[in-house]
């Protein structure tokens, strides 16, 4: 174990089943699932017509108009989960006062694409006129990925590290892989860390269903997320935000924090194989698993659950899960493993921080959430590991993987432990 631990101490969620951590849990410990039709545009002429869109969500209900239409949705998403992590942590609360330095509070707030909503409209806004170049003053600040931990570090005044990590999938785990590190250097004493993503536009759904990745199952959205499945045939896509605040122990004790659990480390490789499918024999999965056991300093018993990428295609469910089996060889049959996935669509780069948001629920629960929309086994899926089909389970939970994966072979793995002195 290393010599400064780490603690989680607020959360924030804005998510397709719920908009801030409660009513996402209550989300997830039922079941529901967050794929309706497509609303942000007219979807009639895609191949597929849903997605897991966050529902009644309202900026001005904690940003005014003029602040809100200068941001990306990815952006609103991003300060509204900030916002409750925050809180939830009293950052600003008494007995934060003289004990936080915001010259030691860090952003890093990972976007996978970043403001795409605001590109498509700028563009086809621009095509649709007459060549004359009109383009909004805010047009760069609302698109780039960076901007997210800028006005999180902006509007709380945080000076420390701040950035944005761009892995694909694994955009949100490397962000906070990254602060456990910096943190454990003593760089800084807590980040506020997370993801953002709001591509759910003609741009992101047509590009997606251009590459065959996305379900097409329109006649039946609300079952189309099916990891693990025999029928399944794509990810949903979906959107939102989570915000974590990490920090080392001895800060939080100092400002008399309540610590929700211990983050125990993580890791990052890359597969180096191909742009969009997984090493044939998961090699890069397996050794960031492994790699990041090593940096918690936990043994594979130790771990109850797994959040898997899980993302509902038919190459990449096989594949971790014939890497778990190697990672954890008979230890594999104990644990509990499911893809949330199921229930939010696949948040792209801020899927990692919404699945450790879940991580953490799970291990204050001591309950796993479950894989829904599960109909036909897979001949493929060794029947003796437990996918928590269907159904939440209760369970005793002492520590929790959750892995994400992205485009360009990036993994990333972080592992998250009940709080004990």
């Amino acid at each position: 174990m290393h010599s400064r631990r780490i603690v989680v101490t607020g959360m924030g969620a804005i998510t397709p089943i719920g908009n801030n951590v409660p009513a996402y849990w209550e989300g997830l410990s039922t079941g529901v699932s967050g794929a309706d039709f497509i609303t942000r545009f007219d979807a009639t002429k895609f191949k597929t017509r849903f997605a897991c869109e966050v529902k009644g969500f309202d900026p001005t209900s904690f940003l005014d108009k003029k602040e809100a239409r200068k941001l990306d949705l990815y952006q609103q998403f991003a300060l509204a989960a900030a916002r409750e992590a925050v809180d939830q942590a009293e950052l600003f609360g008494e007995s934060s006062k003289g004990v936080v330095d915001h010259d030691r509070v860090g952003v890093i707030f990972a976007s996978g694409i970043g403001g795409l909503t605001t590109f498509v409209e700028e563009m086809m806004n621009f095509a649709a006129g007459d060549g004359t170049p009109r383009f909004n003053p805010f047009f760069i600040p609302k698109m780039i990925a960076n901007l997210a931990a800028g006005h999180i570090a902006m509007k709380y005044g945080f000076r420390g590290p701040s950035f944005s990590p761009v892995s694909a999938c694994a955009s949100s785990n490397d962000a906070m892989v990254t602060a456990g590190n910096l943190i454990r250097l003593g760089k800084a004493d807590m980040f506020i860390v997370g993801g953002a993503e709001a591509v759910v536009n003609e741009a992101g759904v047509g590009g997606f269903n251009a590459m065959k990745a996305m379900s097409e199952r329109n006649d039946d959205p609300k079952t189309a997320s099916r990891p693990f499945d025999k029928e399944r045939d794509g990810f949903v896509l979906g959107e939102g935000a989570a915000a974590l605040v990490l920090e080392s122990l001895e800060h939080a004790q100092a400002r008399g924090a309540k610590i929700l659990c211990e983050y125990m480390g993580g890791a990052e490789t890359d597969d180096a194989y191909h742009m969009t499918a997984p090493h044939p024999e998961g090699l890069g999965v397996i050794r960031v698993m492994r790699e990041a056991l090593s940096d918690a300093g936990l043994q594979r018993e130790d771990i109850d659950y797994i959040n898997v990428h899980g993302t509902s295609t038919p190459l990449g469910d096989m594949t971790e899960l014939s890497t778990i089996l190697k990672v954890f060889g008979e230890h594999a049959y104990n644990l509990n493993i499911s893809s949330t996935k199921s229930m939010t669509g696949h948040l792209l780069g801020a899927a990692g921080a919404i699945e450790a948001v879940a991580a953490v629920l799970s291990i204050q629960h001591q309950v796993v959430p479950p894989t829904i929309n599960h109909f036909t086994d897979d001949p493929e899926c060794d029947p003796r590991l437990n996918l928590t089909f269907n159904e939440a389970k209760p369970r005793r939970i002492r520590a929790v993987l959750s892995n994400g994966f992205g485009f360009g072979g990036h993994n990333a793995s972080v592992i998250f432990k009940e709080w004990a002195e």
